[in-house]
């Protein structure tokens, strides 16, 4: 063959071979493309199945076992258990007696009279409308100094604002017993001025001081927000025509401010309504909520009445948690474009009465927020340190005994301190990507959005007690499946339990920035062809990404301090965590407690502040 005809037939051949790859390759990409595409499209909706799969395994399912119990009787359906609550004046008092039967005359005159009862579950909601009122009256005034006044450290303070509502419950118990108890500081400092000791442990006093001490700085953070959105310009413009300053605060920055106060308000009596480890460490059986005396059924194995009990608080709590989305969807307001009032410095420019009254005010206001807030961290700290003849080490050495030398079966820190740092870290990488994916459903506009989005928000309103009992005897006794008998160890149902507890935060942070965010800016990307998922990724979550962050600090810190539901599933295992651990140790000596309470303000402080300045100032409920 001709050198010439045969270097055409091989160049042919290679040209050929090379438009096949290229064909192949094309064919591969166009393949690849449709298949990152339809990866895309179907991203979203399958993660939202997921998410509803994780909270129907780790939630409802194991809470629905619970309230089985109060309607499934020695084998049979039966509401009698509901209803002889319904109609026992010990549970709802002069109510019960209405529905009874009795006649509204007696009852009238038993109010009248001062002779009626509240029942367990009006104490309940009496506790809580008082904690509510004390965490409103503390919390208002730090968002008016944080709002409209310039100072060092203001920053500082505005980032540890919702620092106590993530501290674990029986650190500041702990706390509370090291400042108003017998031995406390609070009566050392009256013997130095010649005073008797009060006794304020046990009281109705403690809880509500208590519970102030968790909301206000939460009732502060969400009006300190509101306060800054107000437009200077509004007020100005009242102002020149004519209104007083005072007159311009009723119409003007009230009407923008209060909204804000009235969720606060709202959102503290939930918690407080559902409370536990505080009622039942500075209250006692004696000054018994719902909640505790849910843990007391429970405990004594009347699970029938603890589930039907249980199941009536849930409905309650659903009720006041639907009204509060309501409320929150009806009063959310824009603040785009709008000119914030200016800061004044905090040192008054001159010694005029109209500077110096409301200084004064907030000076009062300092010394009554130190005595309680900083108070029973600052005496903690102090007891871990002190002991009868001064200060010592000792507590600390006890807890170095105890992890080297302790037994088997006895609590020791390291251990705890391990547990509870694998735990919030297993629970974040559930509870995260779960409460961005509910936000992104719950902030969409469709028919029953708040339906939903009370659906979601229902572990808020659940008793941490009732969970961690569902889990243990669902998952961790195992589910019977055909021939087959499912069961989870304890360490993932306590992961489980920690994430079903801080993803609804995720969802109280990252929603409303996610909701707040302008819709031409996901339309666009959805016009140049990005799929939903994709404009989540590139567009609405690098926007969002502080709260995000602020929501991961949430999830982590209440993981790290969770009591109730680890309480119920650590029972008889090695898997407790540091609250567990202070409940051991204070069940013995105050002193130990305190310095393994140390040791727990420690990691979720440090762990908190650094992914809160990770978020940035975008941080809120």
């Amino acid at each position: 063959m001709d050198r010439s005809v045969a270097g055409s037939k091989t160049g042919s051949d290679s040209s050929q071979a090379t438009e096949a790859v290229s064909d192949s390759d094309g064919a591969d990409g166009r393949t690849r493309g449709r298949l990152r595409e339809l990866t895309e499209r179907r991203s979203l909706p399958a993660l939202a199945v997921a998410s509803v799969a994780v909270l129907v395994v780790v939630f409802y399912y194991p809470v629905s076992t619970v309230f089985v119990d109060a309607v499934l009787i020695e084998g049979r359906l039966t509401l009698r258990v509901f209803r002889d609550i319904l109609t026992d004046p010990f549970y709802f008092g002069e109510l019960a007696r209405l529905l009874a039967g009795n006649s509204p005359l007696a009852v009238a005159e038993a109010i009248l009279t001062g002779n009626a009862r509240l029942g367990i579950v009006g104490f309940t909601a009496y506790q809580a409308a008082l904690s509510t009122v004390a965490s409103v009256l503390l919390g208002v005034p730090l968002a008016y100094l944080l709002a409209r006044y310039e100072f060092p450290g203001r920053e500082t303070i505005r980032s540890v604002t919702i620092l106590p509502f993530v501290l674990p419950s029986i650190m500041v118990a702990v706390g509370f017993y090291a400042t108003f108890g017998a031995d406390g500081t609070l009566n050392a400092a009256l013997a130095l001025v010649g005073l008797g000791p009060v006794d304020l442990l046990p009281s109705l006093t403690a809880i509500v001081v208590a519970h102030a001490f968790y909301n206000a700085p939460l009732v502060a953070r969400i009006t300190t927000a509101a306060w800054e959105s107000v437009d200077a310009s509004a007020v100005e413009t009242a102002r020149s025509l004519g209104a007083s300053p005072h007159r311009a605060f009723r119409d003007v920055v009230w009407p923008q401010v209060a909204p804000s106060i009235f969720m606060g308000a709202a959102l503290t009596f939930v918690f407080t309504f559902g409370t536990f480890p505080i009622v039942l460490a500075l209250g006692g059986f004696e000054l018994a909520t719902v909640e505790v005396f849910i843990y007391r059924l429970i405990r004594d194995l009347n699970y029938a009445e603890g589930a039907a009990l249980a199941l009536v608080e849930l409905a309650i709590s659903l009720a006041l948690l639907y009204g509060y989305l309501r409320y929150e969807a009806a009063n959310t307001v824009e603040s785009g474009g709008i000119r914030p009032q200016e800061r004044r410095p905090l040192r008054p420019p001159s010694l005029s009465v109209r500077e110096l009254l409301p200084r004064v005010g907030l000076a009062a206001y300092a010394v009554v927020a130190v005595v309680l807030f900083v108070a029973p961290i600052a005496s903690m700290l102090y007891a871990s340190v002190s002991g009868p003849t001064g200060l010592t080490l000792e507590h600390y050495r006890f807890l170095v005994e105890r992890q080297t030398t302790g037994a088997a079966f006895q609590v020791r820190p390291g251990p705890a301190v391990r547990n509870s740092l694998l735990f919030g870290a297993a629970a974040l990488a559930v509870a995260l990507p779960m409460g961005v994916v509910v936000s992104v459903l719950t902030t969409r506009n469709y028919r029953g959005r708040t339906l939903v989005g009370t659906v979601a928000m229902a572990p808020l309103a659940v008793s941490g007690i009732i969970v961690g009992l569902g889990l243990l005897r669902g998952l961790v006794f195992g589910v019977e499946v055909g021939d087959w008998r499912l069961a989870v160890g304890g360490p993932l149902a306590i992961i489980a339990a920690h994430a079903v507890a801080g993803y609804p935060f995720v969802v109280r942070i990252v929603a409303p920035e996610l909701d707040a965010l302008d819709s031409q800016l996901t339309e666009s990307a959805r016009a140049l062809g990005a799929s939903r998922a994709r404009a989540l990724l590139d567009v609405e979550l690098p926007l969002v990404w502080p709260a995000v962050v602020a929501g991961a600090a949430f999830a982590f810190a209440l993981s790290v301090g969770e009591f109730t539901a680890t309480a119920v599933l650590a029972s008889g295992t090695g898997q407790y965590t540091m609250p567990i651990a202070i409940e051991r140790f204070v069940g013995r000596r105050l002193g130990p407690a305190t310095a393994m309470g140390v040791v727990l303000l420690v990691v979720t402080s440090v762990s908190f502040l650094l992914i809160d300045r990770l978020g940035g100032d975008r941080v809120g409920l």
